[in-house]
């Protein structure tokens, strides 16, 4: 919107600037959004309600019960946390394949100390969520200062942790011999809901809340969009990643203990296998609703595909092993396609955006030159109309260099699904 810098006295004698609606100016159209990028927002929500209708015309008596929702919903709760784990790094445009072999870690140490020793569960429990958040650490450490691809990096340290935890098992099942207590955890029921769901949904608000409406969740989009425009805004871009790394480490840790109260035993498919659904349901969820890596999209993503794999195998009944790992891989092919064209709009409309913001930088340069000599004494501090053109230039500038260095990233490490145009107004707080 275009301003105008009005004067008007002050008490004590100066004047000060006020900024306002320009005369006769109107303010910037608001592009309407396509009907398919409306919809495709929202896909997912209606991939669950198409699942649940279809399936549940074709088998009425079993895909409709309360035990099947239970058990999908149950059952769900450690990928979607896993997927939650790769989701924070993500928003800083790294990506953390080791959350499977964290999981996994998780699990076998805990039922390891479980089995073998006295050390009460909860201490163990504790430890090992410092243990992952320490891993993760290392995988910053060799993605920042040895600048090595984070795909590489981390699955590298994914290899590490599976055979850490196939020579701490023996490649053998291993059973925590746990206390009731410990199990009832992730046994019970409350209001008709499996406490492990709202175990899920209680970490789910947290990150959400950290990622959408805090200081920290704001940057770590800011690096995510452009790790250099992040830098000269005065972020530190090699602590956020660090932190988004231990946090991915610590919450796949949590994924491992809520697998351990609800099965009890380790099996070397239980960590990396969830891997590939937990990719799936970010990116698929990154083009829901906000656009950009969410919580919630992410979610709802992950539970619209579970229902979809649980309706197929009760559909074909028995021998349908074949259906979960067929329909993720399918899921992950569409989800990063989506992500893909979801790129190729942002990119459009950050060189749009960018235009439209050195156009209103050089509209509010005119009149606060000509305002600029009513007083004299007003020219010697800042006054809101120079920090109105300052403003616009910076946000001008950071959305022209986001343009620019997302076009020139190379191939090797590839852009966040959903990237944010929000770093050119971080950087303008940060310099504030």
């Amino acid at each position: 919107m275009s301003t105008q810098a009005s004067v008007r006295p002050t008490a004590d004698g100066g004047h000060s600037e006020d900024i306002a609606g320009r005369a006769g100016a109107q303010p910037a159209p608001r592009l309407r959004q396509p009907i398919s990028v409306v919809l495709g927002r929202y896909s997912a929500l209606f991939l669950l309600a198409f699942f649940i209708v279809v399936f549940g015309a074709l088998e009425p008596d079993l895909f409709l019960s309360a035990s099947t929702f239970r058990i999908t919903f149950s059952e769900g709760v450690v990928t979607a946390v896993v997927a939650l784990a790769f989701l924070i790094p993500l928003a800083a445009g790294t990506y953390d394949l080791s959350v499977g072999a964290m999981m996994g870690t998780s699990l076998v140490m805990m039922n390891w100390f479980g089995a073998n020793t006295d050390i009460p569960i909860g201490l163990v429990a504790v430890g090992t969520v410092v243990l992952c958040c320490l891993i993760g650490l290392v995988s910053g450490v060799i993605i920042v200062k040895f600048r090595v691809n984070s795909l590489i990096a981390t699955l590298g340290v994914s290899q590490v942790l599976s055979a850490v935890t196939l020579k701490v098992s023996n490649n053998r099942q291993i059973t925590g011999a746990f206390s009731a207590g410990f199990t009832n955890l992730g046994e019970k029921i409350v209001w008709g809901v499996p406490i492990v769901v709202l175990y899920l949904l209680v970490l789910a608000a947290v990150i959400w809340f950290v990622l959408e409406h805090t200081p920290v969740g704001r940057y770590l989009f800011a690096v995510g969009s452009n790790p250099e425009a992040a830098r000269l805004a005065g972020l530190s871009t090699t602590r956020l990643t660090y932190g988004s790394l231990a946090a991915s480490g610590g919450i796949a840790a949590i994924a491992g203990i809520i697998y351990a109260m609800r099965v009890g035993a380790y099996s070397e498919q239980a960590g990396p296998g969830l891997l590939f659904p937990a990719l799936a349901a970010v990116f698929f969820g990154a083009s829901q609703f906000s656009g950009r890596p969410n919580v919630w999209g992410t979610l709802v993503a992950y539970f619209a595909l579970a229902f979809g794999v649980k309706g197929l195998q009760l559909s074909f009944g028995p021998g349908t092993f074949w259906i979960q790992p067929l329909f993720q891989g399918m899921a992950l092919l569409v989800a990063v396609g989506l992500a893909s064209r979801q790129i190729a709009q942002t990119k459009r409309s950050r060189r749009t955006q960018a235009a439209a913001a050195a156009a209103e930088a050089e509209q509010a340069a005119a009149p606060a030159a000509n305002d600029g000599g009513q007083d004299a004494a007003s020219a010697a501090e800042p006054n809101s109309a120079g920090k109105s053109v300052t403003t616009a230039k910076s946000v001008a500038a950071g959305l022209s260099v986001t343009a620019e260095e997302s076009e020139k990233r190379p191939a090797s490490d590839p852009a966040t699904p959903g990237e944010s145009t929000e770093t050119a107004g971080v950087a303008v707080d940060a310099a504030k």
